[in-house]
């Protein structure tokens, strides 16, 4: 397979992760372009690797330099802004969980805390639905830990654990 081949293809797919993961497929594309790159790309750049519009291009990169996946950087000589990506893949994976994390989990169990306080327990009904909050409280709780832990582990203690988890 030739490079041009390869490239689009992860590509392609690195955008049908993204969106399995809950990333905008145009901007899991972008990231991947740019995370295949040997050098930096301008927006312009990008817009027509991927065959999208300016305003499309300029949004996603934005969000991936929100998500802290990609950055801007400077080219001498140069007056247009360049970007660059987070290439090592550990990185990537911490952050897209922080962010997810922040984007997802927090606002969920702020939510659970507010309705368990606020419900009326006078009713069967009103106590199944507070003992319901309690747990998915918990769990939200245990999801944000594993996570932590997971964001803060280095990467030979992640990879024996998953050895460990699928040998059993």
């Amino acid at each position: 397979m030739k490079l041009d081949e390869a490239k689009k293809r992860f590509i392609g797919e690195w955008g049908t992760f993204g969106s399995q993961w809950g990333v905008n497929r145009t901007m899991a594309q972008a990231h991947a372009l740019l995370m295949v790159s040997a050098k930096p790309l301008s927006a312009e750049e990008v817009m027509e690797q991927l065959n999208i519009s300016r305003g499309n291009a300029n949004m996603n990169l934005r969000a991936l330099i929100d998500w802290a996946l990609v950055k801007k950087t400077h080219i001498p000589g140069e007056r247009k802004e360049f970007f660059v990506a987070e290439k090592n893949i550990w990185k990537v994976t911490r952050q897209v969980i922080k962010e997810r994390k922040r984007r997802e989990l927090e606002p969920l169990k702020n939510m659970i805390a507010e309705l368990k306080v606020d419900v009326e327990v006078d009713s069967d009904e009103g106590k199944e639905f507070k003992k319901m909050m309690e747990e998915l409280e918990q769990f939200a709780t245990a999801a944000d830990t594993t996570l932590d832990r997971l964001v803060e582990s280095d990467r030979q203690w992640l990879f024996n654990s998953l050895l460990k988890f699928m040998s059993k």
